[in-house]
Parts: C-alpha cells; sequence; structure tokens
C-alpha cells in the first residue's frame, strides 16, 4: 500500500532538518513509497517546506504552548507540510487539513490526530490578521541570519534581490550537443516540437525554455543531442576556450555536464581526464559520457594529492571547486539548513589547497578556470586575489568588463544561477 503523500513529505523533511540528509538524496527514497502519480506533490512539499521554513516554524511555534519532541518530533514536519499546503497551494483547506491529518497513523503519532487538526484550524482563523511587517530578517526571508549578513555585506546593493530569487522556482536550461546539431538547427526542432523558448545565451548558446517538460520530449535526448544543465553552467566550457590537442582535467567533475560540454564543443581535444573524490558520484559522470557517446578516463581521486597522476602536465584544467552551494539554493533550497556558517572557512581553506596542487599540475602558457557555485565574495574573488597575489607565475585574465577579479553570476540574473569564474594563465618565466 502507498505511503500517505503527506507522512511521505513530513519523514523527507524530518531527515533532511534533523538528520541532515540532503534532498536529493532523501526525496528518492520517500518516492519509491508512495503512488507514481504523487510524485509532482510530494517534491512540492518538500521543496516548498525547505523554501520557507522558518516562515512556518514561526507559524507552528505561535500555535502550540510547547514543542513537540522526541518519538513526536515527525509530527512537527507534518505540521509544517500542512501550513504550507494552506498558505501556499491551491488545494482546499478542507482537504488539506483531512489529508494531513489521515497521515498521523502512518508517522506512528494516530494519538496526535487531534492536536494537528486543531493546530491547522487555528491557523486558518487567525491567517486573515497576520501582520507580518516586524518580524526578523530570518523569518521574513526565509534565509538564515548568518547568510543574510553576508549578503548584506558583499552586496549592500542586492542582496535583497538575491534573497527573493533564491525563493523562486529554477527555469529549465537546456545544452545543445554541437557534434549534432547548430542552435539554430536545434530551435527549429523545440519548435516543431511545439516546446517553447524565452532566450538563447549569446555567449553559450545556452536555451532557456518557457516552462519546464519532460526530459524525453526533447528532441533528440535519448540520442544525446541535447542536455539539461543551467545557463551559469553552460558559460564554463566556452570560458575555458580548449584547444585541438590539449590534455585536459576537469577537477571535482561529478555530474559530469561540465566534462561532457567540453567534449562536445572540443571532440579533437587530445585527452580528457576527469576526476572527484566521491566514486559513488562518478557513476553519473559514466553515465552522462556513455549517452552522449563521448570518452573520458574517470578517476576516483582527492583533488588536493597527487597520488593519481601519471606526471603529464595539462594544458587546461577545470576547477569546478567544492563551495557553498549558495548559488543554487532555488533548486537546493536545503542548502539553507544543512550549511552552517562555520563551514565557509573550512571551504575557504580547502579551496585553496585545491588551487595550489592543481596549479602545480598545470603546464607554463597554460590555463586554469576556477569556478565554484557559490555568491560569496571570501570564496571567490577574494579567494582569487590572494591566490595572484601569493603565486608569481600566476596571471588573471579578465573575462568580465565590469568586474576586475573574475566573473561573479547573482543568482537569478539573466535567469541563471548564481556562478564565479576566474580565468588564470600560467606565465612562461623561460619566454
Amino acid at each position: 500500500m502507498a505511503l500517505n503523500i503527506r507522512a511521505a513529505a513530513a519523514k523527507c523533511i524530518f531527515a533532511v532538518i534533523d538528520k541532515g540528509r540532503s534532498l536529493s538524496d532523501e526525496l528518492p527514497l520517500q518516492i519509491s513509497k508512495i503512488d507514481p502519480k504523487d510524485k509532482a506533490l510530494l517534491q512540492e512539499c518538500c521543496y516548498g517546506v525547505l523554501r520557507v521554513l522558518p516562515e512556518l516554524e514561526y507559524e507552528v511555534r505561535s500555535l502550540m504552548d510547547k514543542p513537540l519532541v522526541g518519538k513526536q518530533r515527525v509530527a512537527h514536519f507534518l505540521l509544517l507540510v500542512g501550513l504550507y499546503q494552506l498558505k501556499y497551494m491551491r488545494i482546499p483547506d478542507h482537504a488539506c487539513v483531512a489529508e494531513t491529518v489521515a497521515a498521523c497513523p502512518a508517522l506512528k503519532c494516530n494519538h496526535l490526530k487531534g492536536l494537528v487538526n486543531a493546530i491547522l484550524r487555528n491557523f486558518l482563523r487567525k491567517k486573515a490578521n497576520e501582520d507580518n511587517s516586524t518580524l526578523p530578517d530570518a523569518i521574513k526571508y526565509n534565509h538564515p541570519g548568518w547568510f543574510i549578513k553576508k549578503l548584506q555585506i558583499g552586496y549592500p546593493n542586492d542582496w535583497e534581490r538575491i534573497l527573493a530569487a533564491n525563493q523562486i522556482k529554477p527555469p529549465m536550461w537546456i545544452r545543445v550537443n554541437r557534434q549534432h546539431h547548430n542552435i539554430k538547427e536545434y530551435l527549429a526542432l523545440l519548435i516543431e516540437a511545439g516546446i517553447n523558448f524565452s532566450n538563447v545565451d549569446d555567449k553559450s548558446g545556452a536555451i532557456l525554455l518557457t516552462k519546464a517538460v519532460d526530459v524525453y520530449k526533447l528532441p533528440g535526448f535519448e540520442l544525446g543531442h541535447v542536455s539539461i544543465q543551467d545557463g551559469a553552467a553552460q558559460q564554463a566550457a566556452v570560458l575555458l576556450n580548449c584547444q585541438p590537442n590539449d590534455n585536459v582535467l576537469d577537477c571535482c567533475a561529478a555530474p559530469g555536464g561540465k566534462t561532457c560540454h567540453i567534449l562536445e564543443l572540443t571532440p579533437d581535444i587530445g585527452k580528457m581526464t576527469a576526476i572527484d573524490i566521491e566514486e559513488n558520484r562518478l557513476i553519473r559522470v559514466q553515465e552522462n559520457l556513455t549517452r552522449l557517446n563521448l570518452t573520458a578516463e574517470v578517476i576516483t581521486a582527492d583533488a588536493a594529492k597527487q597520488d593519481w597522476w601519471n606526471g603529464e602536465k595539462f594544458d587546461r584544467i577545470l576547477l569546478d571547486a567544492p563551495c557553498s552551494g549558495t548559488g543554487v539554493i532555488r533548486r537546493h533550497p536545503d542548502i539553507k539548513w544543512l550549511r552552517k556558517a562555520t563551514d565557509i572557512d573550512i571551504l575557504t581553506k580547502l579551496q585553496q589547497e585545491i588551487l595550489k596542487n592543481c596549479w602545480s599540475l598545470l603546464k607554463p602558457n597554460g590555463t586554469l578556470l576556477y569556478a565554484t557555485c557559490s555568491i560569496l565574495p571570501e570564496e571567490n574573488s577574494q579567494q582569487i586575489q590572494a591566490f595572484i597575489n601569493q603565486t608569481a607565475d600566476a596571471e588573471l585574465i579578465q573575462i568580465n568588463q565590469n568586474q576586475s577579479i573574475g566573473w561573479q553570476i547573482l543568482s537569478g540574473e539573466n535567469n541563471m544561477d548564481g556562478f564565479y569564474y576566474a580565468l588564470i594563465k600560467k606565465k612562461n618565466h623561460s619566454s
């Protein structure tokens, strides 16, 4: 028998918030327990609750005398699911309340049915009189306070816009495999298939669809003619600008979108090596290569070490550095609650270590593209400025006329994810 959808959502959010599991790991487990036709509803409940978590937590606190703890804790997350539906979904109020109450037995909290029912009904009564103008920023903007402070310091004119962009459902960008079609040809195929698009990025040729579609409806998807990849991520292969016969390293490569894009744009490079520290994530890299009929040497390796390296230096290195992921919150709202302020110092030290190690693998006159899906200056412009200051043979190549140290794409800018790029050339001192 399929699990009640609200119960599945409560279990999923409980695992993320209290157990520290990622949504992308936990959601598939819960999807496997429900009726397949309810998948979209479960996803909406989980993503939605995580987007507006502080606001919902505030509502629950104001409606209860004491919090649910211990074995009853999972019912707290059921209440969040119920409140999210009442506030943000078009399901009739009576159906939301009834279905949420009906989820109690599946969570082994049958005795709390009356409480869940009363809290949701009380919320409906008080909803009309709500005044949110005096709430703390963390509740008003639905982001952790430490993150809001960092944005206010880093982007005094843009912080509110960034927070608002994080709360919007992400659009669907696609990448055309140039080995099969040029952009113009593929746009014609989209029109023929009745799939609307709203933008084509000038630099990369990334196509923004007007609304998301099933991937198998995209012309030639199963044949490797097109892939799903955000417009910001598609800048990497273009900026790296690989040439025929180049020896190329994609460092921290999983899930392999950028690896494949480089090979699509420059099929006659000498060799592509893709490394990642997590062996299970490299399965995705291999799957992507196989679907697109591309070849790379895929190695499980720690990018901060050289025990995997055969001694041949690289002409081009893409370092997609481990980062806070703060630029992709709209795709992964659990990042807001899994990431802690103390993580940033740890990450910047790891980035320094990997950057230094990768630099030693680069040939003179070679180029390294440093990339993150972060919007925090500590991980991006400040990190690169420090590296340039400390590295005599490093020359920063300007890639954005409005920014002196790399290119920071802010969350939601041109409908893209938040991303950072810096292109660095290794000077040849002998010439």
